[in-house]
């Protein structure tokens, strides 16, 4: 399907209503619980709720029903349904899922952008949440609003925006649980929050890395005391710290120490890591804003590709129990906290990375220090099962329409937690896992952007796969498990996206 119409649907609707809907929103500080403990109180989840609510009921789609889900203590769920229309496919279902909370501020924005504060600058909409994850809703609505548009087919719909995606999903578990029996049994799933490899095709995530992380402290002290009189004598909680950081990461390297935290990487997985590095070059780290001489750790871009989809690596995301520099007298602190940001590998057991990094940093403490390890997240990766001829082939011929160009797939470094679970709940379904998050967009960093002409042709991409779904549903080609077993040899290079 090449229908120029639909194009020209889909950047109207952007340009006259998504991106007006996504300035508003960005001002909204919604941030994640983990990072906003009274986010009820302060009521920006609520608003950014209420906007989207009255968005999606006011658009031009067949039978749409709008529902803010809430369940007691957890955080919101926008519940969205759309019934088939076209010849019948019977309860086949696609489900689309974004999420709306938002990372917090961090530091670094340039003078004139803020995280709360959008600035549309030639074909890009700054501010935070915009592309990760403020415009799922709106491009998948936006889809299934132009194939009716176009009198085009699609089967039932289901769209699902959840609220707590930054802080780890763990309210998502009990919401699909409630709507199992609404949502169904979806044969296609479709997520708008993954990134792409450049701007000029169409990428799909074929792996996501899972995440152990929390707050390690160590404490050395009851109170700070003179350095001066205390150095030599008393061990310093930052070199304890670094002592036992030491035990998980070889600091000259980077490499990670643990065994348990590796797994063998998929052949298919290698041979797509080159594949990408032959098409992005050096875009593979000059996406990153490195400063001047300053080089990746690794000549070598395929490995460079592996490195951030297939490898264990730590990151220290946050500290605490250091004074700022402009107030830092001679004090040997008595403790000091870094929160550790732990990537696995997307075939890891989550649960047991984050046992083995207790283990690590709490046996045998270096002087009988006091060693904390608060683990807040450890949660696996997902890494998609083989993908089917007419999905394969259709999410091609979106990409040419679209971009002129055929679609990549890649692995993501990040995470997406209800991919695993919606794996294991419908080991039947198809996976499209797509998104806007391309070079220098810097999801959670400052200067986060949103790539408007990528957002308008994703969304245009997403309407083509709904489309040809429908059509492989009339001819008994989304029928899960099977057709995923007879494709699976044929299109083991792709995966799934």
């Amino acid at each position: 399907m090449t229908s120029p119409e639909l194009d020209r649907y889909v950047s109207a609707k952007w340009d006259e209503d998504i991106v007006p809907q996504l300035v508003d929103y960005i001002r909204i500080p919604n941030k994640s619980p983990m990072f906003d403990k009274d986010w009820v109180a302060h009521g920006y989840m609520d608003a950014a709720v209420a906007l989207m609510e009255k968005w999606a009921k006011a658009q031009p789609v067949q039978g749409l029903q709008v529902e803010v889900v809430r369940l007691e203590g957890r955080t919101p769920l926008i519940y969205l349904e759309i019934p088939a229309t076209g010849d019948s496919t019977g309860e086949d279902t696609v489900l689309l899922y974004g999420h709306l909370d938002k990372q917090p501020e961090m530091t670094g924005w340039d003078a004139d952008l803020g995280p709360w504060t959008p600035v549309l600058r030639g074909d890009k909409l700054f501010g935070r949440g915009g592309a990760d994850d403020g415009y799922a809703i709106f491009g998948s609505l936006a889809a299934i609003a132009a194939l009716e548009a176009q009198d085009l087919p699609h089967a039932r719909c289901v769209i699902l925006i959840e609220a707590c995606e930054e802080s780890g999903s763990y309210d998502l578990p009990a919401y699909v649980d409630h709507l199992a029996a609404r949502i169904g049994k979806p044969s296609l799933v479709v997520c708008l929050d993954s990134g792409c490899g450049n701007y000029e095709q169409l990428w799909c995530t074929t792996s996501l890395r899972g995440l152990a992380g929390g707050n390690l402290a160590v404490k050395v002290l009851s109170e700070g005391v003179h350095s001066g009189d205390a150095s030599g004598v008393v061990p310093s909680s930052f070199r304890v710290l670094r002592e036992l950081l030491s035990r998980i990461e070889d600091e000259t390297t980077g490499k990670i120490k643990l065994d348990g935290l590796f797994v063998e990487v998929p052949p298919a997985r290698i041979e797509q890591a080159r594949k990408v590095a032959e098409v992005l070059g050096n875009e593979v780290f000059d996406k990153f804003p490195f400063l001047d001489g300053m080089v990746p750790m690794s000549d070598d871009l395929a490995e460079l590709v592996l490195n951030r989809t297939w490898r264990p690596a730590l990151s220290v995301t946050g500290v605490a129990g250091m004074p700022p520099l402009e107030s830092a007298g001679n004090v040997l602190r008595p403790f000091t906290a870094v929160k550790l940001s732990l990537r696995l590998p997307p075939t890891l057991n989550g649960k047991l990375a984050g046992e083995l990094l207790q283990k690590t940093l709490l046996e045998n403490p270096p002087y009988g220090a006091h060693v904390e390890l608060e683990l807040e997240k450890a949660s696996a990766g997902w890494n998609a099962p083989a993908m089917s001829p007419w999905l394969s082939q259709a999410i091609d011929d979106a990409s040419q329409a679209a971009f002129g160009k055929p679609a990549m797939y890649m692995g993501e470094g990040g995470s997406i937690p209800f991919m695993g679970m919606l794996g294991e709940k419908f080991p039947g379904a198809q996976f499209m896992i797509t998104g806007v998050l391309g070079p220098h967009s810097n999801a959670h960093g400052p200067n986060e952007f949103l790539h408007i002409p990528m957002g308008k042709k994703v969304t245009a991409c997403v309407a083509r796969v709904i489309a040809a779904h429908h059509a492989a549903s009339l001819r008994g080609e989304t029928t899960g498990v099977a057709a995923q077993a007879d494709s699976g040899e044929r299109h083991g290079d792709h995966g799934c996206c």
